[in-house]
């Protein structure tokens, strides 16, 4: 793990992630931000369907090694170690498909690249691009506010640099 003051390791956080443990550093990872926290019921139900859906998750008729799950109460991560068997196109599409079910079903917006995710009094706070860039010229946002970047494609990304300060972020470029 990184000793970067300017990034959060998640291993930190989440010191119970044992699944990872195994998992190539440069396994495919893919971050779904939520629109709001799940409920505590949705996440009982939608936790062990995630899950499930590891599990079973293949290509080309070979399982992958894979794993799914929320952080924070408000992102579905899915993880591929693609060591054994790459993720195809049509694998990814079928988890999309899972996760567009998903959104339907608890009428969350899990695919709106503009929503802004930032720590505040450690909470997870949602904006849009443009209240983020007003909470930023208003204060409430600085350059070391914790933002989190989904676009990390890597576990060792997603353990070393998904959440980190405005100032080391692209997020910065819209403050």
């Amino acid at each position: 793990m990184k000793t970067d003051s300017s990034t959060i390791g998640l291993q930190s956080l989440f010191p119970g992630l044992e699944a990872w443990q195994d998992m190539h550093p440069q396994s495919r990872v893919w971050v779904y931000a939520s629109d709001r926290p799940f409920t505590a019921q949705e996440l009982a139900t939608v936790v062990p369907h995630l899950e499930e859906f590891a599990r079973q998750w293949a290509s080309h008729n070979i399982q992958l090694k894979s794993w799914a799950g929320i952080l924070f109460d408000q992102f579905v991560v899915l993880i591929v170690d693609e060591t054994r068997k790459d993720a195809s196109g049509c694998s990814i599409d079928t988890s999309v498909r899972y996760l567009q079910g998903l959104q339907d079903q608890l009428g969350i917006n899990l695919f709106d690249r503009w929503n802004f995710h930032f720590m505040e009094a450690q909470q997870v706070v949602t904006l849009t691009k443009d209240q983020f860039a007003e909470a930023y010229r208003k204060g409430r946002i600085t350059d070391e506010t914790l933002v989190f970047d989904h676009l990390v494609n890597t576990l060792e990304k997603l353990q070393n640099d998904w959440i980190k300060p405005v100032a080391h972020s692209w997020h910065q470029r819209f403050v």
